[in-house]
């Protein structure tokens, strides 16, 4: 190869690299998108589990959201008042006092309280259990079935299975969400930590059905809603629910419920 041939190579490379050099150029000018300053920042103080408790795909998601003024920012569950502290200043917001959220799990059937109608026999997943027919192999379709699949997505180890029945240790849970999306019986629900009185079941059988299949599902008798000073208590599809921005924490439902499926959290 002579001095010639080397010229003209270097010369096309540079050539080439002037084109892609122009392009580049224009694609970024055509294709570029403005970075709101806000979001990098708020991005940067959430904890990035990217569990889906807030209700949004990620933290990315939320930081859009909330920059974009769609979320508020208390928003993240596992940030919790600190984080939602720092993501007010840099929204130029206030923010209240928030109350800790646990998960919570809407059933007290364990072992020696509900009835079975067939042993189970498979995957050790509550998520592979509630395919068998009736969705359970108990008497109760509406239960906790205790094989751990929320305790195995729980990142802080806060779900324990207790007498094949999911504990929450609500030191631990950081309300991340994560243990709502795999309950097959839709069980575990988020909760103040501070509510003192909590429905121990999500039946939506019919009395008569539900003594035969438990002795700690409630009826649907409605005797606590109507000694609810505070109209507090709801009845839906048979079960009863507490609004907790109502709850006076009075106790009569604990104590006028004759199945005793209210119970007292300290």
């Amino acid at each position: 190869m002579n001095i010639t041939e080397i010229i003209i190579a270097v010369a096309a490379l540079c050539v080439i690299a002037l084109v892609i050099a122009v392009v580049l150029s224009i694609a970024e000018k055509v294709f570029h998108v403005d970075v709101n300053e806000k979001e990098e920042l708020v991005r940067a103080e959430l904890p990035g589990s990217n569990c889906g408790g807030c209700g949004y795909a990620g933290c990315d998601s939320l930081a859009k959201a909330i920059a974009d003024g769609k979320a508020p920012v208390t928003a993240c569950p596992v940030g919790g008042q600190p984080v939602a502290k720092k993501i007010a200043e840099i929204m130029g917001q206030e923010v209240g006092e928030m109350k800790k959220m646990v998960a919570y799990v809407k059933c007290d059937g364990n072992s020696e309280k509900r009835q079975q109608d067939y042993n189970y026999v498979g995957i050790d997943s509550c998520v592979y259990a509630a395919r068998m027919p009736g969705s359970s192999p108990y008497a109760c379709k509406f239960g906790c079935l205790g094989y751990g699949s929320c305790a195995k997505v729980c990142p802080e180890r806060a779900i324990r299975i207790i007498d094949r029945k999911a504990v929450v240790d609500e030191e631990l849970c950081v309300a991340c969400g994560r243990c709502l999306k795999i309950c097959p019986h839709n069980l575990i629900e988020l909760v103040p930590q501070d509510a003192k009185y909590r429905v121990q079941c999500s039946s939506l059988a019919k009395g008569k059905d539900v003594t035969s299949a438990c002795t700690a599902g409630c009826i649907g008798c409605g005797i606590c809603a109507k000694n609810c000073p505070s109209d507090a208590i709801v009845f839906e599809n048979n079960i009863a629910r507490i609004d907790y921005s109502k709850c006076t924490h009075c106790g009569l439902c604990e104590s006028k419920c004759p199945r005793k499926i209210i119970k007292v959290y300290e």
